[in-house]
């Protein structure tokens, strides 16, 4: 996997433009995984996570002449960075605009697990939307590394560079998140 990296990185820094959208298409998932965690109900209820998504990658690929190639970690955490930026735009953008709530209507989430029964797929989105809203009581540092950790999958290491952190801090602080987000999603019985 990660020579097959080294070898699009190569074409991609000798201007191949191919090379560059295969190495986005690679991150694909984890990068809708990323958008969709951190867009907040408000805005998921104006704007469909992939639209951001294809927003994200559309900007990133028109950049990429300014981007150096470094390797798989700093690729994603550039998109990564891309994707916050976005949100933050997105969130700004409806924020400006006056608009009248009893217009909108809520957009449809898409199937999530595409050739299950529709009973499964609800199951499968209730499921998503108890742990989107068990991150968002999270506190923003703990919700960050868990996103990335667990839902979008960078090593420690990539996470520690790319938040400024040391490898051992951001072991701890997943660890305090994880059993946090636990004790969210199943609350202990009322003694």
């Amino acid at each position: 996997m990660a020579e097959e990296f080294e070898d699009l990185q190569r074409s991609a820094t000798a201007g191949d433009e191919d090379a560059v959208d295969r190495m986005v298409a690679r991150f694909l998932p984890r990068l809708h995984a990323y958008v969709r965690v951190n867009m907040g109900p408000g805005l998921r209820r104006r704007e469909a996570s992939v639209d951001v998504v294809q927003s994200v990658c559309r900007e990133v690929l028109e950049e990429r002449d300014r981007f150096e190639f470094r390797g798989e970690g700093p690729f994603l955490s550039w998109l990564l960075t891309a994707a916050m930026n976005k949100l933050r735009e997105r969130a700004r953008f409806f924020g400006r605009e006056k608009r009248d709530v009893r217009r909108e209507a809520e957009l449809p989430s898409g199937a999530l697990y595409e050739g299950l029964s529709p009973s499964r797929e609800v199951m499968g989105q209730e499921e998503v939307e108890r742990l989107e809203a068990a991150l968002a009581e999270l506190p923003e540092d703990y919700r960050e590394i868990v996103v990335l950790a667990r839902i979008v999958g960078m090593p420690h290491s990539d996470i520690a560079e790319h938040l400024g952190r040391t490898v051992s801090a951001v072991r701890n602080v997943l660890g305090r998140a994880i059993t946090k987000l636990g004790l969210l999603m199943n609350p202990p019985p009322d003694a």
